[in-house]
């Protein structure tokens, strides 16, 4: 049996197991469930979702929709565990705004509305409280969108760290806007909205667990004008966008390329990335890929309307490092391969563990 034979039944029963429906066996939950890979797609797709099946959650995307009067509404919900709250570039306050303002965006919906509730650990100081809803305000400001309601509750010391937030928010989806995973097509480009890994990486040096030292600060931040942007440039060639946040971009090309049947080959060379995460990346052991960010998008694009997204993109500050990376093919179906920069190619499977615990 050939080399290249072997290599190609590997691969067909590798695929062959990751179309299975999922089944949670698992007795127990563990970190790897909330971090974003093969683990939470388990939890998700083989426990949550079968027991509350309806049509709008097995869509499984950034937000649910809803059709009430004639008016499609995104819906989507988020809570928020970073450790620590405060951050180079942000904190939990301000992350929990963008989070869910970003998963309205990506699913093609203006945000109208959020609510929010804090978990407050016993203890808490009140100036802290005070600039963590401070944050949330200036968040929702510069993302033009109001919190209406909300609600606090509190524990006993020590079973929280310092607070938890929950957001939920409402999204209008105008008119032909039509964003899923299904409408990706072979040919496809795909385009990055800026340098990945930030966030990530940003959480872990902030915690003292690295002896590095490097100014690397997160990326959160609200993308509803970097999406309409993509919208208004691309029409109707815009297919599909997602914020790769837990997982990173690894995570979401896997997703995508499932869901749409189709291969994804990524240009690793094009990925934009900061050395400063490269090199903390270098020491952890983790590819920059499957490190969240708070503040990127991935979008799914016709051929021929990619470069004006592009430039739109471009012409944002929030989109100002984006770049053209990959390109959707039909082989291999339901894979992402990456081409390196030695011109070889390598398997870029889900993220499996959690090597980053607590980033968001």
């Amino acid at each position: 049996m050939t080399r290249q034979l072997t290599e190609d039944l590997v691969g067909e029963r590798i695929e062959a197991m990751r179309r299975r429906p999922q089944r949670f066996r698992d007795e127990r939950i563990t970190m790897a469930h909330g971090a974003g890979g093969k683990a939470s797609r388990a939890l998700v797709e083989g426990l949550v979702v079968p027991l509350l099946a309806n049509p709008a959650l097995e869509l499984l995307s950034d937000a649910g929709l809803v059709t009430v009067g004639g008016a499609r509404l995104a819906v989507s919900t988020d809570a928020f565990v970073v450790r620590p709250i405060r951050f180079p570039g942000g904190s939990i306050g301000e992350l929990a705004v963008n989070g869910t303002v970003n998963d309205l965006a990506v699913s093609g919906a203006r945000p109208l509305a959020l609510s929010a509730a804090l978990v407050l650990e016993e203890g808490l100081a009140a100036d802290v409280l005070e600039a963590e809803i401070t944050a949330m305000a200036a968040a929702a400001t510069a993302a033009d969108v109001p919190v209406v309601t909300g609600d606090t509750k509190v524990v006993e010391r020590g079973k929280c760290d310092s607070m938890y937030v929950v957001t939920t928010g409402v999204g209008l989806v105008d008119e032909g806007v039509a964003l899923s995973p299904g409408r990706v097509r072979p040919g496809d480009k795909v385009l990055v909205s800026g340098t990945v890994g930030d966030h990530g990486i940003a959480i872990m040096l902030a915690r003292g667990d690295l002896d590095i030292e490097a100014d690397v600060r997160s990326d959160t931040q609200p993308l509803w004008s970097l999406a309409a942007a993509l919208m208004a440039a691309a029409g109707d060639g815009l297919h599909c966008m997602r914020d790769a946040t837990r997982g990173g971009v690894a995570t979401v090309l896997n997703e995508i390329a499932l869901g749409a049947e189709v291969g994804i080959v990524l240009e690793e060379s094009r990925v934009p990335v900061r050395p400063e995460v490269v090199g903390a990346g270098e020491i952890l052991g983790i590819d920059p890929l499957y490190v969240a960010n708070e503040g990127k998008l991935v979008a799914f694009v016709a051929p021929e309307h990619a470069d004006a997204a592009l430039a739109a993109a471009r012409a944002l500050p929030s989109g100002r490092d984006a770049a053209i990376v990959g390109e959707v093919r039909e082989e291999p179906p339901g894979r992402v391969l990456g081409r390196t920069a030695f011109g070889g190619h390598r398997l870029i499977d889900m993220l499996v563990g959690d090597p980053l615990p607590r980033i968001c």
